[in-house]
């Protein structure tokens, strides 16, 4: 005996409704997970100013709470920098390094990231990283590093005229810091300073953007050990490398 059609409509009903609720359940779920991981390459070699400490303690803090994968490339001695091939596969890259004496393939595998067009966030001494690719802070990063002042004082970090509202300082705050504050200026023409730093000697830029090749470029003379461990530091820091891979900072759900 057939059923009745007020009785198959209902159940026609009742399913479409189930079946709403179930891909609405769906859409939630997927919209609440982070759509994919930043890809980050953070190559460590500034032994002065504790990169070995800074960088392994940055991704412990920031990869559970927002959607970042960080792959940890560490100097070993001077002259060597073991693991580049990550900068193959990441969407943007932190520089900290100092004065390494890499050569070779190594060497030629960072310029080929550096000068080839790609997002990069450049950290304290990255403006004189590589012994043989000084030119890396005036072409690439737009520095202009020639010294610095003295330790022996605070810094106080300033916003930039109309620079309030800049992605990379969002929820950024509290940066005055007793790294010694670097001799920038004049940065290039097409820089954009977010940050400046004011000492008893002078003040200099501290931070800026520009773009190179077409594609983003952020560096903060900032980057001691303490400014690691200040949350408003690492939160520019992520702000940034969000920034020059564009995309929008994504935190992870909260557990």
């Amino acid at each position: 005996m057939s059923q009745p059609k007020v009785s198959r409509r209902a159940n026609f009903r009742k399913g479409l409704m189930a079946g709403f609720l179930s891909l609405l359940s769906v859409s939630v779920s997927v919209a609440q997970e982070p759509s994919r991981n930043l890809r980050v390459c953070l190559v460590s070699g500034s032994e002065l100013y504790g990169s070995q400490i800074s960088l392994p303690a940055f991704k412990a803090a920031v990869e559970p709470k927002y959607a970042i994968e960080c792959t940890l490339v560490q100097s070993v001695g001077k002259d060597k920098l073991p693991g580049l091939e990550a900068l193959e596969n990441c969407e943007v890259a932190l520089f900290f390094t100092r004065r390494l004496e890499i050569t070779g393939e190594e060497l030629e595998a960072v310029k080929r990231y550096c000068l080839g067009g790609k997002p990069i966030v450049g950290v304290r001494t990255a403006c004189h990283g590589f012994q043989n690719f000084l030119e890396f802070d005036k072409e690439v990063l737009g520095g202009n590093y020639h010294g610095h002042y003295g330790s022996d004082a605070l810094t106080r970090v300033v916003v930039a005229p109309g620079m309030e509202s800049h992605p990379i300082l969002n929820k950024v705050g509290g940066l005055d810091s007793l790294s010694s504050l670097y001799r920038t200026h004049p940065l290039a023409k097409d820089t954009q300073m977010l940050l400046g730093g004011v000492a008893p000697q002078g003040a200099q830029p501290l931070a800026w953007t520009r773009e190179y090749k077409g594609a983003r470029v952020f560096f903060t003379s900032l980057g001691s050990v303490e400014d690691f461990e200040n949350p408003g530091f690492r939160r520019m820091i992520v702000n940034a490398l969000f920034w020059a891979a564009n995309r929008d900072v994504e935190e992870r759900p909260k557990p």
